[in-house]
């Protein structure tokens, strides 16, 4: 149940509020052909995105054949890293309705923080090159603290950075990741219908709500 009180709201990136897709496709396929490797495809790509790009990297190695991903992991890391910088923002969009859903949560006296599980760098670069940067008073990404979502430990800690309890601050989400840490934290937590969730229904996670557009927001929390 999402409380009447809230006054603050926690926002995903990658398929909550950007479709990053076409980055991750870009920048791993460039890593791969330099190492002599076949490039994941897209249906993979989108069922791994969401636990970090450390993690993305290390399966898509591994299904495509690395015996070993361990042993080529590091070279492979710096690669990505050099491309993903490149490509970051140039093959990815802003979804339907997530500037005027912010701009209304903002309207309503919500707070907002942007909590991902991409590197903070690269969450960054991103925002600003989709001008969302703006509408964040703090951007948190996956190296921002000890551990990353599905742990509860990076909404408690933007939480206190807020100066907000976790039961007033809502998660916005597409994933069980969000959901997850959601719950553990002690958030609500609604997620949106379009994004990435593994490869799976978003319909069948635990959440407060599912929306088809952040700008559907408003209507649900009743403001």
């Amino acid at each position: 149940m999402i409380p009447t009180d809230l006054r603050a709201a926690i926002v995903d990136l990658d398929g909550t509020m950007v479709d990053t897709l076409g980055d991750f496709e870009a920048a791993l396929a460039a890593t791969f052909a330099e190492l002599g490797l076949a490039a994941p495809d897209a249906g993979f790509i989108a069922a791994t995105v969401g636990k970090g790009s450390r993690h993305l990297l290390t399966q898509s190695l591994r299904h495509v054949g690395v015996a070993d991903p361990a042993a080529l992991y590091e070279r492979a890391w710096l690669r990505y890293q050099h491309h993903y910088a490149e490509v970051n923002g140039l093959h990815s969009r802003v979804f339907e309705g997530v500037v005027e859903g912010l701009e209304a949560l903002q309207a309503c006296g919500l707070r907002l923080a942007c909590l991902t599980n991409k590197p903070l760098a690269f969450a960054r670069e991103l925002l600003r090159r989709k001008a969302l940067d703006a509408r964040f008073e703090h951007v948190f990404g996956g190296d921002s603290f000890a551990r990353q979502k599905p742990d509860p430990l990076p909404l408690q800690e933007t939480c206190r950075i807020l100066g907000t309890r976790c039961a007033e601050t809502l998660m916005v989400g597409d994933s069980s990741n969000d959901a997850a840490a959601a719950r553990a934290a002690g958030c609500p937590v609604v997620l949106v219908s379009y994004g990435y969730n593994h490869g799976h229904p978003v319909s069948s996670v635990d959440a407060d709500g599912v929306i088809d557009s952040l700008a559907d927001l408003p209507r649900l929390l009743g403001r």
